[in-house]
């Protein structure tokens, strides 16, 4: 539970933004703010300047291996300068197809090995800026006892709150650990999820195409009929929004629980 994140590479400070202030086309504030009320226009609040220049300097900051298109994260800046307008009027329309994410496998410290699925460096972009407007919506529905992947949560609090259980009594305890669980969502149950919240279908086909994407191994391209994989910069918080309706289930039977990802740790009251 204590071990980092595989995909985090910190370092790198951002440089330069990715769209100047004298951009004609951008909304204005109050404009942003009545899209927020409603949130019908929610592809406008991902698509905002400020929104793509922070998920810019993120990716930037995680530096990390290019995809299946070559580009480095170095390679970023000077791309946006050359097809900016046209990228986002791509996605604007709903004419960007995200590219397949490349296949690797890394070791895993109980042995075995966890596969990655690495995005091109523009769909992390696109991925972190989605990620950054999604997660303030769907942060008032998630469970008090779910701690991973969360900003301000971790696994020392996960651990408190399990010891804070323990000392109130509850000292029997069930693991449970979803086995393949980021190669197992079921895309539709997911996108069904979504919509409870997100109103604008551009963004829910934008998200469905990212989820279908396929992935390239050893130079195939496979499609993508179930998961999210794990390492792209969105998969995290469509783990835990996958996962509220089980948060939800454990909470409506009274249980005592604290979940990381998909680590699980019910717990039960000791008996005389």
């Amino acid at each position: 539970m204590l071990r980092e994140q595989k995909t985090n590479k910190m370092g790198c400070p951002c440089q330069g933004m990715l769209e100047a202030e004298s951009n004609k086309g951008v909304r204005s504030v109050a404009t942003l703010e009545i899209a927020k009320e409603n949130r019908v226009n929610l592809l406008e609040e991902i698509l905002d300047r400020n929104n793509l220049n922070a998920a810019y300097a993120q990716v930037v900051s995680k530096k990390g291996t290019g995809g299946v298109d070559g580009m480095q994260v170095g390679g970023l800046k000077q791309w946006l300068k050359t097809n900016r307008e046209e990228f986002l009027e791509s996605l604007r329309t709903g004419r960007y197809i995200p590219q397949p994410v490349k296949r690797v496998e890394i070791p895993k410290p109980d042995g075995g090995t966890r596969k990655l699925g690495i995005p091109t460096v523009l769909d992390r972009l696109i991925q972190q800026a989605i990620a950054q407007v999604l997660t303030p919506i769907f942060e008032k529905i998630f469970s008090a006892r779910s701690y991973g992947f969360r900003p301000g949560r971790n696994a020392h609090q996960a651990m408190k709150q399990a010891e804070a259980y323990y000392r109130e009594g509850y000292t029997k305890v069930v693991d449970i650990d979803l086995a393949q669980y980021f190669d197992t969502v079921n895309h539709d149950m997911l996108i069904n999820m979504l919509r409870e919240e997100i109103k604008d279908e551009r963004v829910i086909g934008l998200i469905r195409r990212y989820l279908k994407s396929g992935v390239v191994e050893g130079g195939i391209v496979s499609p993508s009929r179930s998961g999210t994989p794990q390492g792209g910069n969105l998969s995290p918080l469509l783990s835990n929004i996958y996962l509220t309706k089980f948060d939800q289930l454990l909470e409506k039977r009274g249980h005592k629980f604290v979940r990381y990802a998909d680590d699980c740790a019910p717990r039960r009251q000791r008996t005389a």
